[in-house]
């Protein structure tokens, strides 16, 4: 999909109003996740690595692969890249409107279909992989226990969650170091001071981040067995996670 560039927070307006994945949004999307999102480039196309590497090794044809909070499509169509003609339908699920008519109308490979639902009570029928990536930080947090448990339900013994995202950090130190390097990432990308406290105004209430240690403990208590983190830049990280550990 062809992006515009992202120049929604020189507005001083927007400020005024939470984020929300809008039309406006929709048009700069791809340009405003990789200027504000360390490691985007490398997370998603690892993460069509992944899933079609573990769908593929479950050898059972037909087993779903899950995204959710799809947005675009871009981890979808990182998928089916792998899948090497192997029988893995892709389902992309998200609740924006203007982010499911884009998706429908740019992406065409017949292996993807998009469904526009909300995450937390979808349907997810034989499920091999689930992904969350850039998700969970934007559902409530007494939501996200029930949403994971569901997943697990969904992949049963031998299936694989993926879910990337921001983190926080417990240390006051830590946090303030990655803070600093992130918005020197977003300057680095071009984003003025304006647009970048315009952005943080409209997502503090929205975004909703934890610690790498919440992570693994929401992970847990949701039923899963094993958790690895496999990637981190700055202050943004990916994990697996397994409803029983591998092997």
């Amino acid at each position: 999909m062809t992006s515009e560039r992202d120049r929604l927070f020189r507005d001083p307006d927007r400020q005024l109003v939470d984020f929300a994945f809008d039309a406006s949004v929709v048009a700069v999307f791809p340009d405003m996740i990789r200027r504000s999102v360390p490691g985007y480039e490398t997370v998603i196309p690892m993460t069509g690595l992944l899933a079609a590497r573990h769908v593929q090794a479950l050898g059972r044809p037909g087993r779903r692969i899950y995204d959710l909070g799809c947005s675009l499509g871009a981890t979808a169509l990182a998928v089916c890249r792998q899948l090497d003609g192997f029988d893995a339908p892709v389902v992309g699920v998200d609740s924006a409107p203007a982010m499911i008519a884009a998706a429908r109308t740019t992406v065409t490979d017949p292996r993807i279909r998009f469904v526009e639902a909300d995450v937390r009570d979808c349907a997810l029928d034989e499920a091999g992989v689930v992904i969350l990536n850039y998700v969970l930080q934007f559902i409530p947090p007494a939501d996200r226990r029930d949403l994971l448990a569901r997943v697990r339900a969904a992949l049963g013994d031998d299936g694989l969650l993926i879910v990337s995202g921001k983190l926080g950090f417990e240390d006051p130190a830590e946090q303030a170091f990655f803070e600093a390097a992130h918005l020197d990432f977003k300057r680095a990308n071009g984003y003025s001071e304006l647009e970048i406290s315009g952005k943080r105004s409209a997502l503090e209430r929205v975004m909703i981040v934890e610690t790498e240690a919440r992570h693994r403990e929401l992970f847990a208590t949701a039923g899963f067995a094993l958790t690895r983190k496999w990637y981190q830049c700055l202050n943004w990280a990916s994990f697996l996670a397994w409803p029983r550990a591998p092997g």
